[in-house]
């Protein structure tokens, strides 16, 4: 199966395969954190408290991600890959040993921030790197492997998550990063090049826009602390003259967030961005599936967190499948995705809700709409990262790699945010009974098939462009 004359085996061998390894073991480190951190949290609020702080722990992990990726591009010129990657992951171990000690949930989120931010810089890096040290024709099968890490995530995070929450120590969940974030700074170490001696001109930050950025998303997640509905509706509005003014501000800014002319509804990349971000606001609802299954269909941590992953195998399958794929099929890859996705978050909107006693008939449609979720997002995730890429001008190409990072963080911390909010307004905060965490997740899944449904409408004017 070849992509423009390309291979897996050249992507796989050779010094392509160290750099590979390298490359999507950034990735793999970030996602297995992101999904131990999500099974384990049912046990930690549990223990420690903070339920109306439950969706915090993702947003401010996702909003720090958008900022170390924002960092990526200016730590990368004046420190080189190996010296970056070092920086990156260290930060990203001083976060996990805050976790694992943390003895309340303000003290977990400040783990989670300090996480997040070393976490987005290695995200960032790996996406970036793909054009440093592979050949364009190897992008696509690059953008695939390193995405599908997700996918090696679902198997190992949600393992080690629920192993030590069972166990009743899931401060060890945490602990278990520490050795594995070490081995990996010796890898990159040895498998990414030097830093490159030819002078570079000095990049500036869009520093209005990423505080514009952030402010957005803690808008709606401050607002969703809050039971009352006018908070809630409070944040909301916040966070869209907050995104209003990022838009005008950036159109005009001389140092930009996104390459030139993104945010011009007429242009490929504005439609190719939108479509990426409303994919992934469309998955993010998953942050609440392991609590969910836990207290509606008394699954175990273990369980929980195994079938939750299920959303990012799907993803992982997908992105496999239509890698190789040219053509009239990557358009077809792209506008089949939002389908699939639409009957995935229907599908649990309806089956979620009903409580069980943990029946395989009835937690099979679940786990079938969880995949179904992923599987549409990885069927034209590659083919419209790479268009991305292509799209963007000479000038603008590494604004544009750093940006793919920025943007799905940016759309991954709003989607638990409005998670969040949606959750708290539909009474899960009610222990009482299991019928309000019934009625969140109905109402979560319910309107969150909105974002599949404009996904569609702008990868039918992405494909058309």
């Amino acid at each position: 199966m070849q992509t423009q004359d390309s291979r897996w085996g050249e992507l796989l061998l050779g010094e392509n395969a160290t750099r590979s390894i390298a490359l999507s073991g950034g990735i793999a480190l970030y996602a297995t954190n992101t999904y131990i951190a999500t099974t384990i949290l049912p046990s930690v609020v549990a223990e420690i408290g903070g339920l109306e702080l439950y969706a915090w722990s993702t947003t401010l992990y996702v909003v720090a991600s958008i900022l170390g990726s924002a960092l990526t591009s200016k730590l990368l010129q004046s420190t080189g890959p190996r010296l970056a990657y070092t920086i990156a992951t260290l930060v990203f171990m001083v976060g996990v040993l805050i976790c694992a000690l943390a003895p309340s949930m303000p003290v977990m989120l400040v783990g989670r921030l300090i996480q997040g931010l070393g976490g987005g810089i290695l995200l960032a890096l790996c996406y970036s790197m793909i054009q440093l040290v592979f050949e364009e024709r190897l992008w696509p099968r690059a953008m695939a492997l390193v995405s599908g890490m997700w996918g090696v995530a679902t198997l190992v995070g949600p393992a080690v998550g629920g192993v030590f929450a069972e166990m009743d120590v899931w401060r060890l969940a945490f602990g278990s990063m520490v050795p594995i974030s070490l081995a990996y700074i010796v890898l990159t170490q040895r498998a990414l090049p030097p830093r490159d001696e030819a002078p570079v001109t000095p990049s500036r930050l869009p520093v209005t826009q990423l505080v514009l950025l952030a402010a957005a998303v803690l808008a709606v997640c401050s607002g969703s602390v809050s039971s009352l509905p006018i908070w809630n509706l409070l944040g909301i509005a916040a966070c869209a003259i907050l995104v209003f003014v990022l838009v005008r501000h950036e159109s005009s800014a001389t140092v930009r967030l996104l390459p030139k002319d993104a945010f011009k509804f007429s242009t490929p990349l504005c439609a190719l961005y939108a479509t990426t971000c409303l994919l992934v606001i469309g998955m993010s609802s998953e942050i609440f599936m392991p609590y969910f299954l836990q207290h509606l269909h008394g699954q175990s941590p273990l369980a929980a967190g195994y079938m939750t992953a299920l959303m990012a195998a799907g993803w992982t399958v997908a992105e496999i499948l239509s890698s190789g794929w040219t053509g009239r099929n990557t358009q077809r890859a792209i506008l089949a995705g939002p389908l699939f996705i639409i009957v995935g978050l229907v599908m649990l909107a309806i089956t979620t809700p009903m409580a069980s006693l943990g029946e395989w008939k009835q937690l099979a449609p679940i786990c079938l709409g969880l995949f179904l979720v992923g599987f549409g997002i990885g069927l034209g995730w590659p083919h419209l990262l790479t268009r991305i890429l292509q799209v963007a001008s000479e000038r603008d190409k590494d604004t544009a790699a750093a940006s793919i990072t920025t943007l799905q963080l940016f759309a991954m911390a709003m989607g638990a945010a409005l998670a969040g909010v949606i959750a708290n307004m539909a009474g899960i905060n009610d222990t009482t009974s299991n019928a309000g965490i019934s009625n969140a997740a109905q109402w979560l899944f319910g309107l969150f098939v909105l974002a599949p449904v404009l996904a569609l409408v702008m990868a039918r004017r992405a494909t058309r462009t």
